[in-house]
């Protein structure tokens, strides 16, 4: 099993693969000959935006070079046969959405069961990625979610990764949230005696063998406090 963890997969603002931090390059090296892709949503009853953003996930990966015997998705209309959808599957995309919403419809599926049996390659776009850690961290995100003491803040993943990651550092470092900055005033007190790797759009964690590297720039959240551990280009073993 092969994960890239990404904050997103495209180029913003162009619809294209992002090649930054050879995504793209490194990604076409791990791509499983006649794929077969299942697209699982964050949001199971979201059907319009889960088939919409297949579609365009599908495309952008088809015009980059990428091809298909079958693209799937799975959601709350045919979660019945998820095992079977897995079991049929060597390409698994995580789509990005709200963190605790898809995390609920991954245990209800039991995803974190079924998923380690996946012989191909799995892809976390933002709340897919968070949700893929053993324990994940549910930074607050929704309006009340951050001054509400009944939301969980952590979670139990799919273990595909002991890394917590918060996605899209570049749009949401500067974020208030209920009266709080979501970064100075929630993740970082979130963040004693643990560790969160904040990613902006671009970079990602790639896991192989074991073995996790972050690629790109990252910021690593610990104990209180936020420190640049790598730049564009680079890598960071974990």
């Amino acid at each position: 099993m092969i994960c890239f963890l990404t904050s997103r997969m495209d180029d913003p603002g162009t619809g294209r693969l992002n090649p930054a931090n050879r995504f793209a390059d490194e990604l076409r090296a791990c791509f499983p000959d006649r794929c077969r892709a299942l697209y699982i949503c964050s949001d199971p009853d979201g059907w319009d935006k889960t088939d919409l953003y297949a579609s365009l996930t599908e495309k952008m990966l088809e015009d980059a070079g990428f091809s298909f015997d079958r693209f799937r998705t799975l959601d709350g209309r045919n979660e019945d046969s998820a095992e079977d959808l897995l079991r049929g599957s060597n390409c698994v995309i995580l789509s990005g959405g709200h963190v605790p919403t898809q995390n609920l419809f991954f245990e209800k599926i039991r995803l974190r069961e079924l998923i380690k049996d996946c012989k191909g390659i799995i892809i976390g776009i933002s709340a897919g990625s968070m949700n893929s850690a053993d324990i994940v961290y549910a930074q607050p995100e929704e309006d009340g979610e951050a001054v509400d003491p009944a939301y969980q803040r952590f979670l139990t993943g799919l273990d595909l990764t002991k890394t917590n990651l918060l996605p899209h550092y570049q749009e949401v470092k500067d974020d208030v949230l209920d009266g709080l900055r979501v970064f100075e005033d929630i993740a970082c007190p979130d963040s004693i005696g643990r560790t969160f790797y904040a990613i902006p759009d671009g970079s990602y964690l790639f896991v192989k063998d074991g073995k996790e590297e972050l690629r790109g720039e990252a910021y690593r959240v610990k104990d209180g406090l936020i420190s640049r551990v790598s730049s564009p280009g680079e890598t960071v073993p974990l």
